[in-house]
């Protein structure tokens, strides 16, 4: 009613008269719905109809911090806390500015003043919390938000955030031992029971796990978040069945997730059912075609299908959403081996070294290849490069005999195979399968015999 009232009043520039609650409403609604040129209007209005009321220019306050004229604010504020020193409200206005400048050790400060002044202690509480997970002081902002609990048993968001400072600390086995006594307090808490596997699971001790979520569950048949975790520690109990049906129980509950239907699709592939995990490896990515995961896991599996063709499409699906993915190029790179696109698959070994690749495997790919594609001298400037990485491997030793061997260097193949059978003998058969013309090369036989017999 005084809201029409007020409005009325703008529209026809009548002055009407409210009382100091009237405005306060009035102000406060307008704020709560983000109408702050409203609520300026209406402040303005109500300090001139009551110029004395400190709770008016509170609200004052509140919309200079709104609007990050801090010096006005505290100004204000200074005014105010000479009339009414005890008021907890002044504390914690100064409290919220000093939060947004940044200089958070000074709102604890004046806070824990607020504290002495304030009979709804668990709001100041909470904003301690707050303030001190700004300042990365996790244990003093678990207490903090302790006290909320202790002031309001059902208070969630000050559980979570108790856990979450837990988390930070890696004090799990704290974490545990709290929540096992609040739900004492509280036994038929779902939030409780959830928190509580989640640090079980932390922990590996899956078992655990899984009892409290399953009671997660039976005390909220509606809880998606317990149904999800329920089915990721099956997954880890190897009981995928199981999971799969705890994943589908949340796609009933509400909209179908990627990650559900991801993982569901895991989980089929883990049974041997191939066709069931294509299914819901593509009801993930019509879910969120930007999953690049959801791609790669349907690359990777026509890749164990040993449908190459099928599995470039897809991987290349994941590289338009992510071409920065050394992963992505990598497999990529196998891929077109497999389909004996070499060309394209020295393209891909490249971009892995552009990105920063610098695993043997891709060096060697990549020198095969070209090897195999008759570039000689570029193989050899790669393994070069991968020399300095790998120094005294096997598996560039004897790639650099047989590229001298190639590039008649004779002298220089030999210093390099005698290095490749110092390093790991048994591996000069790789020199066979890369280089057999030089492998059947008599003097070559004959080191190589020579050298096995001294090994001998």
């Amino acid at each position: 009613m005084s809201l029409l009232k007020f409005e009325s009043m703008l529209k026809t520039n009548n002055i009407y008269f409210f009382d100091l609650e009237e405005f306060e409403e009035i102000i406060i609604h307008y704020l709560e719905v983000g109408k702050h040129s409203l609520a300026k209007k209406a402040v303005k209005l109500g300090l001139e109809q009551h110029p004395a009321s400190v709770d008016l220019k509170l609200l004052q306050v509140e919309l200079y911090i709104f609007e990050d004229e801090f010096a006005k604010a505290s100004l204000l504020l200074k005014r105010i806390e000479h009339l009414e020193p005890n008021n907890d409200e002044v504390f914690i206005q100064k409290a919220t500015i000093y939060s947004k400048k940044g200089f958070h050790k000074e709102a604890i400060l004046d806070l824990r003043k607020a504290l002495s002044f304030t009979e709804d202690k668990a709001d100041i509480w909470s904003l301690l919390g707050m303030e001190y997970l700004y300042i990365d002081d996790f244990e003093n902002a678990r207490v903090s938000f302790a006290n909320c609990i202790e002031i309001e048993l059902e208070d969630y968001s000050a559980l979570y955030n108790v856990v979450y400072c837990f988390d930070m600390e890696k004090k799990h086995g704290e974490a545990i031992e709290y929540l096992n006594s609040y739900i004492n307090k509280n036994p038929y808490s779902e939030v409780a029971w959830h928190q509580l596997g989640r640090q079980y699971f932390i922990l590996n001790n899956f078992k655990k796990a899984l009892t409290s979520f399953d009671y997660a569950v039976l005390i909220d048949e509606f809880f998606i978040g317990g149904y999800l975790e329920k089915a990721k520690t099956l997954e880890e109990l190897k009981q995928y069945q199981e999971a799969i049906d705890n994943y589908l129980i949340t796609l009933e509950l509400d909209d179908p997730t990627a990650f559900a239907c991801l993982r569901i699709g895991v989980c089929y592939q883990k049974l041997n059912k191939p066709e069931a995990a294509i299914s819901y490896y593509k009801k993930a990515v019509h879910e969120d075609p930007l999953l690049d995961k959801g791609w790669l896991f349907l690359t990777n599996l026509y890749y164990e299908l040993e449908n190459y063709r099928k599995a470039s499409y897809y991987i290349i699906k994941a590289l338009k959403i992510d071409d920065e993915n050394v992963l992505y190029w990598r497999r990529l790179s196998e891929i077109n081996l497999k389909l004996n696109f070499f060309q394209e698959a020295v393209s891909s070994f490249e971009n892995c070294l552009r990105l920063g690749d610098n695993s043997l495997e891709t060096f060697i790919g990549l020198i095969d290849v070209l090897s195999f594609l008759g570039d000689y001298n570029k193989a050899f400037t790669i393994l070069n490069k991968a020399q300095k990485v790998y120094k005294g491997f096997a598996e560039i030793e004897y790639r650099l005999a047989g590229l001298f061997f190639i590039l008649s260097k004779e002298k220089y193949g030999f210093t390099h195979l005698i290095c490749g059978m110092k390093i790991d003998y048994d591996y000069h058969t790789i020199f066979n399968e890369l280089y057999p013309t030089f492998f059947e090369n008599l003097k070559v036989q004959k080191l190589i015999l020579n050298y096995k017999k001294a090994m001998e």
